[in-house]
Order: structure tokens, then C-alpha cells, then sequence
């Protein structure tokens, strides 16, 4: 074991405790710290939705997909109409941080049809010369916030640039202890995800991963876009379905069709086992595989995990819950999760949605629309990437700042 992966923090630990009653292990968050300190690393808190309303919630809201096509909305984008829905769950499956299920509404926008792409992530680095977190050396005073006060501080020469890989195990393990599946690679970053070895030729329409919240709110400055606020995006992910088990309805695989890119289902062996032969072959998959949800957005669970831009509270909708209708809610001031033994309870975390390619019966099912958890704002991962929005207003912004360039003298 390296030093990078000597010291496991202690609410994984926690997590996999608190869950294992329910499964024979679950996704607790994950972090791997440098000399006893190190890049935070918060994979699956469980969740799930099933149901606010059992005898309604698989009824569909009426509606016709609006793709944007750059006159009449953003390229790439559809339109999300906004209203009223039940936020969260008090589902059997449904952990804490997800109850109770409240009334939120939200204001229509615009939403990417999909994850942002390696192809797009790579216009943006090619036109900024962006660095992003996993190819800089690490900061201590970043991570240091999300250790024990008394942690002392790793020599330089132990803070080298990487990020978290899934490695997998060749045979069956006790999903009790995370670190015997995930390392952490110095040279892994979003164009060599499994490490300086690998790289993504030929994926150039799978989603960019190895991006931390900062990268992803780099990259929307850049696209004049925004991330969503966890309200909009649970609103999306539903598509139009009043508290649904999955984006797409309450059967996991309808007709024995697959519809997210999850362990579940397609992965012959167990969690977390990859098979020598496939050379370790697990991740994403092409943007646009599955099918569309009510509201034409894919891949809005499964396949990687996607930033928010909430502070990330555990008890946050037992808060929201105290108001009858949440308006447009942005989340709250800072973050707070008391679960996290040995770390302060304020340690910096941005919410993240959605689940990924690792999800599973076993150890994570968080690829339902209501399943949430909190992740280091500088935390970089092979499964975790993002999508963005824009607000109706930006959009015809941007049509004005358009119209006034084309319209200025040459040279002007």
C-alpha cells in the first residue's frame, strides 16, 4: 500500500455500517488521504425513491421535448419546463439525507441533453490552456479542511498530481473495505482516467470524468452556462415522473431492456470483480446509449456521476420540509454532515447526482433520482463528471450579445 493510500478516512468506514444492514455492503463515501491526509474521495451513499404516492407516481406529465438548435434555444440543450414536484423520498430504500420527500418548485431552463463530453471538455482546455485539479500538485490548505485538526502536514514530495481510480478486484471481497477497489494514480486526470497509461482516443462522445466541481465550474464560465442547483437537476432526472424508482419508470429493466449504464446487469461477475480477460474493461459509455427520459435528457442516472452546485447538508430537505411550497431553492449556505467521524462536520462538500457505471444492487443504488451525497469540491474520480444549464434569460441574453457583435463595424 502506497502512502497516498495508507490512511482510510473514518466515515467510509461509518457509512458501510450504517448500510450494511440493508445490503451486503454499501457505497460509503470514499477518501484517500495523502500521509494521513489526502484527496477526498466520496463515492455511494444508497438511495432510493420509490415512492411518494405508489398508485401515481409511474403516470408520466404530458409533455413535448424542446431541443434547442441555437435560434430557437442553446445547441445541445432541451428545455425543462419547470413546476411543482415531490423533492426526495420516504421510500424503504430512501436514507436519511433523502427524506422527507417535500414540495419544491422550480422555474423552467435549459439542461445539456447529456453529460459534457471529452470532446467538448477539450475545446474548452484547447481554448483556455486550463489546468485542471488532477494534473496540478495538490493543495494542502484544500485538504486539510477535510481532515482532523491535528493532522500534520505531508512533505511536499507526498502531494503529487493524480486522481481516484476503480481498479476493481480479481475475486470476490468483503465491500467493507473500499481501498481494495479504488487507488489512487499519480498521472490519472481526464485524458488518462485509469492512469498515465490509459487515455480516450475514440471516446470523444463519452462523458469527460476526472473533473472536480472547480474544473466543472471553470468549464461553465467558459460555455456562459451554469451547473444546475440539486433542486433542477432532481426535477429533470424525474422527466416528468411524480416519484418514480428510476428516471424511467419503476421496473428496473423493462421488458428485459437495460436502460442506464450500471453494474446492475451488465456486469457478469459481482461487484467490485473485473475479470482478467477484459483487461479491467469498466467505465462509461458512449453519451445517448439508453434511452431518453420524459424530458429527452440522458444518462440523468448512470454513468457517471454528475456535480451540482449545492452545498451539500445532510439534513437539508428535514430543513426545506419546514416550508410548505420550497421556491426555486439554491441550497444552503455551507455544508454540514455530522456522519462523518473524525472530520469536521464543515468540511467543504458539493452535492452530487445520478450514480454511475459502478452502481449495483450490492454496494450502491444510487442511480435513482432521488439519491444524493457530498463530495470534496477538489475531489477528482473515474466516474464522476457533469452537465449544465441555462436560465431562459442568459439564453436571449446571449441572443442580444450575439446580435450586437454581427451588427458592429468590421474593425470596430
Amino acid at each position: 500500500m502506497t502512502i497516498q493510500e495508507r490512511v482510510i478516512s473514518k466515515q467510509d468506514n461509518a457509512a458501510a455500517s450504517r448500510n450494511a444492514k440493508r445490503t451486503s455492503g454499501t457505497g460509503g463515501r470514499r477518501k484517500l488521504l495523502l500521509w494521513g491526509a489526502a484527496l477526498v474521495l466520496v463515492p455511494a451513499i444508497a438511495g432510493g425513491v420509490v415512492g411518494w404516492a405508489l398508485n401515481a407516481h409511474s403516470k408520466p406529465t404530458p409533455f413535448q421535448v424542446v431541443h434547442g438548435d441555437g435560434v430557437n434555444g442553446p445547441r445541445g440543450m432541451v428545455w425543462v419546463p419547470g413546476g411543482d414536484f415531490l423533492m426526495g423520498s420516504d421510500s424503504r430504500l430512501a436514507q436519511p439525507n433523502e427524506r422527507p420527500a417535500h414540495e419544491v418548485r422550480v422555474h423552467g431552463f435549459w439542461m445539456d441533453e447529456h453529460h459534457v463530453t471529452n470532446a467538448e471538455f477539450r475545446k474548452f482546455v484547447e481554448a483556455t490552456g486550463y489546468v485542471t485539479t488532477a494534473e496540478r500538485k495538490p493543495d494542502w490548505d484544500t485538504l486539510k479542511v477535510q481532515l482532523p485538526p491535528d493532522t500534520p502536514r505531508p512533505p511536499d514530495s507526498q502531494l503529487v498530481a493524480g486522481a481516484m481510480v476503480f481498479v476493481g478486484t480479481p475475486e470476490q471481497v468483503s465491500l467493507n473495505d473500499y481501498s481494495r477497489w479504488w487507488r489512487y494514480v499519480p498521472g490519472a486526470d481526464w485524458r488518462h482516467p485509469r492512469g498515465p497509461k490509459s487515455d480516450i482516443v475514440g471516446k470523444d462522445n463519452h462523458p469527460v470524468v476526472q473533473v472536480s466541481y472547480e474544473d466543472a465550474q471553470a468549464y461553465a464560465k467558459w460555455a456562459g452556462e451554469r451547473l444546475p442547483t440539486e433542486a433542477e437537476w432532481e426535477f429533470a432526472a424525474r422527466g416528468g415522473l411524480d416519484q418514480a424508482t428510476y428516471a424511467w419508470g419503476n421496473d428496473f429493466a423493462p421488458g428485459g431492456k437495460q436502460m442506464a449504464n450500471v453494474w446492475q446487469g451488465q456486469q457478469a461477475q459481482p461487484f467490485p470483480v473485473v475479470s482478467a480477460k477484459a483487461g479491467g474493461a469498466i467505465g462509461t459509455s458512449p453519451v445517448g446509449t439508453f434511452p431518453a427520459n420524459g424530458y429527452g435528457l440522458s444518462d440523468m442516472t448512470g454513468n457517471a456521476w454528475q456535480w451540482v452546485a449545492d452545498w451539500y447538508r445532510a439534513d437539508a430537505f428535514r430543513r426545506e420540509a419546514s416550508t410548505s411550497v420550497v421556491d426555486n431553492p439554491a441550497g444552503p449556505a455551507q455544508s454540514w454532515d455530522p456522519t462523518d467521524v473524525g472530520v469536521p462536520v464543515d468540511a467543504p462538500k458539493r452535492v452530487t447526482r445520478g450514480g454511475s457505471f459502478l452502481c449495483n444492487e450490492a454496494y450502491c443504488l444510487s442511480y435513482r433520482p432521488s439519491a444524493r451525497r457530498g463530495t470534496d469540491p477538489y475531489n477528482s474520480m473515474s466516474h464522476l463528471g457533469f452537465r449544465l444549464v441555462m436560465d431562459e434569460s442568459a439564453w436571449k441574453n446571449a441572443q442580444l450579445r450575439a446580435e450586437a457583435a454581427r451588427a458592429a463595424p468590421a474593425g470596430g
